[in-house]
């Protein structure tokens, strides 16, 4: 399966360029895997560059997990990270991201100076 960048994704998602979006569209009709990464950086442009709130960008993950089209890597990591982003406004996706990633992996506790990640589960505060 082909893979896509978070440029791409970011088109699908912000619909705002015409032409990209249409070759984005074409690329993925035939379906395309997307890394962990490129959803952490697609969240962050999300919310840093196109300004979008908190509710914005869970509705737009929620989207890129249940698209015909995409195959999100270990989709269940990306589900669980959304669930936690869903309640926590004070914590990135993209924190909750590694911490999920780790859980999966078996390598907790996630060590983090952040304090309100520090303060979920599989968290220690460093």
């Amino acid at each position: 399966m082909r893979a896509i960048d978070t440029n791409v994704l970011v088109r699908l998602l912000t619909r705002d360029d015409a032409r990209q979006l249409k070759r984005a569209e074409e690329f993925v009709a035939k379906g395309a895997w997307v890394s962990h990464l490129v959803v952490a950086e697609t969240s962050w442009v999300l919310e840093s560059v196109y300004g979008r709130t908190h509710e914005e960008i869970v509705t737009a993950i929620a989207m890129l997990l249940d698209h015909k089209h995409l195959a999100i890597q270990d989709p269940d990591v990306s589900e669980a990270a959304l669930a936690g982003f869903r309640k926590n406004k004070n914590v990135s996706f993209s924190d909750l991201l590694i911490l999920e990633i780790a859980r999966k992996n078996g390598h907790l506790p996630l060590g983090s100076f952040d304090r309100e990640l520090a303060k979920i589960e599989g968290s220690q505060p460093l």
